[in-house]
């Protein structure tokens, strides 16, 4: 059966995530002046960076919730700076800061718009799926867009359950009637988008633009660039 249904993550499959958040993070260092308290801004950005992930997939996998996330992310690697004291309140009031600074930000991965207008075009009903945060992906959308190419948006915190669960992927399918059957799952993250999909029964598309090493399990198609998915669709 051809595929009518395209479940489509946002965030750095579409949106350059990382990219926009490079800029907000260094909007974040010089207005609340961290130079006072690191060395380099280096020395604020790499822990963020990490801490940012080892807490997104332990959010994925259900093991924390997204308040502990939120106040985590600015805690941990604003502890290491010399006589800053991270109170929950100062943590919680940066990270409003950043995700209004992410919001604002406008840069997206190339062929984004061209590989959204040439699956419209193809008839192909377009689903967003993504665990980011509701008030946030909707700006992010808006601000670059988006919104109307999709014909559902489908966010983790409104299904109640994070990708890569099936629980996840079951929301998908009831809220935007999709067939399974006729569904592929397009995204960049090899566990949440594509094993996840993959556990769901789905065919995947894993846009691979770093080129990561394979997965230890199939993957029915990998692709470095948006264009190569013209080629698939």
């Amino acid at each position: 059966m051809p595929y009518t249904d395209l479940f489509l993550d946002f965030d750095d499959t579409l949106y350059d995530t990382h990219g926009n958040a490079v800029l907000a993070l260094a909007i974040v260092y010089e207005h609340y002046h961290l130079s006072d308290y690191f060395d380099r801004i280096e020395d604020f950005t790499v822990p963020y960076w990490r801490t940012n992930e080892q807490l997104w997939a332990q959010y994925a996998a259900g093991e924390i919730d997204r308040p502990y996330l939120i106040l985590e992310r600015f805690r941990r690697p604003l502890s290491l700076g010399r006589g800053l004291d991270p109170t929950p309140e100062l943590c919680l009031e940066i990270s409003d800061f950043f995700l209004d600074r992410c919001c604002e930000q406008t840069l997206i991965i190339p062929g984004a718009h061209e590989l959204l207008r040439y699956l419209r075009q193809r008839g192909y009903r377009i689903h967003m799926t993504s665990n980011g945060f509701h008030e946030v992906q909707y700006k992010k959308l808006a601000r670059v867009a988006m919104t109307d190419y999709f014909d559902t948006i489908i966010l983790s915190e409104d299904a109640g359950h994070n990708k890569p669960s099936r629980e996840f992927f079951d929301y998908a399918f009831r809220r935007s009637g999709a067939d399974p059957a006729s569904t592929i799952m397009i995204g960049d993250n090899l566990m949440t988008d594509i094993n996840g999909a993959r556990l769901a029964g789905l065919p995947q598309i894993w846009f691979n633009p770093s080129r990561k090493p394979l997965a230890d399990f199939p993957v029915t198609h990998v692709v470095a660039t948006l264009a190569e998915i013209q080629k698939i669709l």
